[in-house]
């Protein structure tokens, strides 16, 4: 978050930011952020690793590398050349860098060089999820079906990052497999699980998370090297070894900077922090997800997010466009799952106990098919808060919506 001289609060947008003029009596949710870890944390962490170490795969002769796609701010161009430089000292040649699409839409080549840039030597490929291997079933009944390149590796490392996510608990550690490398029919039976209440965000116990937890050891997961980012993105703290142990770590230092008790308002404005994360209403709609419970019931929410390539996801759209009501839309997922319906019946949801407003570039009647009250811009979208819930009305303002979790108090 950056104030400006006149105490405004400047959010993300897109490649930009927008500025909020703060009224008295406004609570701004901060997060208490660490400081960028000196140089060398990731060869740190890899030589202090939890669980089990690299020194373990000695012998290997192959090895897959699974890297997040463009949707996540996962440094991979950071993580990967220590990582490599250890697996090629142990005498691992047949190196090769997958990016875990899950079911995202394929990247462009520009988007891959990004991602990378001096990691292009390697041979590198995105995730197919029509080209997946058979290796068993979870404990849940989800099937184990992973890329086959990832499959036939020696060795399967994967790197990311760790923050909130709303149905998974925490993104990072077991996420780069399944949905990571994964097929569409393992993605769609571990997501039906979301519909579970304990499949919150912030719970290490969801039973989305575990269950692709349990897919990873099937899977071979061997080795995890994930960070901890803050604000400015910049790495907070690595973590590596085994995808459980090193993973816990990591979700204790997000929830010590990120997890924030608050009394709640009648308005909220949270912000999904500009690119990637507002890239889509898809990704845009955790930064709502966070701030739900700083709201009092009736309040109204506004989400700061460019949309730029609009919706995310064609099943999320055809949902919002065939709901006749957000009552309709969210009985429909009570009755029948499909991926990408999940995010049209959360939102109708949200509007049923909120009043949601969207400051982005979706065309007016997009927006409101997808249960939110447009606004062309921020000062608009306070103007239409305000006078549904009073000239009175507290106002909290999450300029980290999608890293922050508030708790209500």
């Amino acid at each position: 978050m950056f104030m400006n001289s006149n105490n405004n609060v400047r959010l993300g947008y897109g490649q930009g930011c927008l500025d909020l003029m703060l009224v008295e009596g406004a609570e701004v949710v901060l997060a208490e952020e660490l400081a960028a870890a000196p140089a060398g944390e990731i060869d740190r962490s890899i030589d202090h690793a939890l669980g089990r170490s690299l020194d373990d795969f000695a012998g290997s002769k192959s090895a897959s590398i699974l890297v997040s796609d463009i949707t996540r701010p996962a440094p991979s161009h950071l993580m990967l050349p220590p990582l490599i430089r250890r697996l090629e000292d142990l005498g691992i040649s047949d190196l090769k860098i997958v990016f875990a699409l899950g079911t995202h839409r394929r990247m462009t080549s520009v988007e891959e060089r990004m991602l990378l840039r001096d990691c292009t030597i390697l041979p590198y490929m995105q995730h197919d999820p029509r080209k997946c291997v058979s290796l068993g079933e979870t404990g849940r009944g989800t099937p184990v079906e992973i890329l086959d390149t990832v499959a036939s590796s020696d060795l399967i490392v994967a790197t990311g990052n760790i923050e909130y996510h709303y149905y998974a608990g925490y993104s990072g550690g077991g996420k780069a497999v399944l949905p990571g490398v994964s097929s569409e029919r393992s993605v769609i039976k571990n997501h039906e699980l979301m519909r579970d209440p304990f499949s919150i965000t912030g719970r290490l116990d969801s039973p989305v998370r575990q269950d692709m937890e349990d897919a990873a050891g099937i899977a071979g997961l061997d080795f995890i090297l994930n960070v901890v980012l803050n604000g400015k993105n910049e790495i907070v703290q690595s973590v590596a070894g085994d995808f459980i142990s090193a993973h816990r770590v990591g979700a204790a230092t997000v929830d010590r900077m990120y997890r924030r008790p608050v009394r709640q308002a009648e308005i909220v404005v949270t912000c999904a922090g500009g690119r990637p994360k507002d890239l889509n209403l898809f990704q845009a709609q955790k930064a709502l997800d966070n701030a739900k419970n700083a709201a009092l019931p009736g309040g109204s929410i506004i989400l700061v997010a460019e949309c730029c390539e609009g919706l995310g996801h064609p099943v999320f759209e055809r949902w919002a466009k065939e709901a006749t009501s957000a009552e309709d839309c969210w009985e429909r997922f009570g009755r029948e799952y499909e991926f990408g319906g999940h995010k049209a019946a959360f939102l109708a949801k949200e509007s049923l106990q909120h009043h949601l407003i969207l400051v982005s570039v979706l065309p007016k009647d997009r927006a409101e098919m997808c249960f939110f009250t447009p606004a062309a811009t921020l000062e608009q979208a306070v103007q239409l808060a305000r006078r549904r819930q009073g000239r009175d009305a507290r106002m909290l303002v999450m300029p980290h919506g999608n890293l922050t979790l508030a708790i209500a108090k």
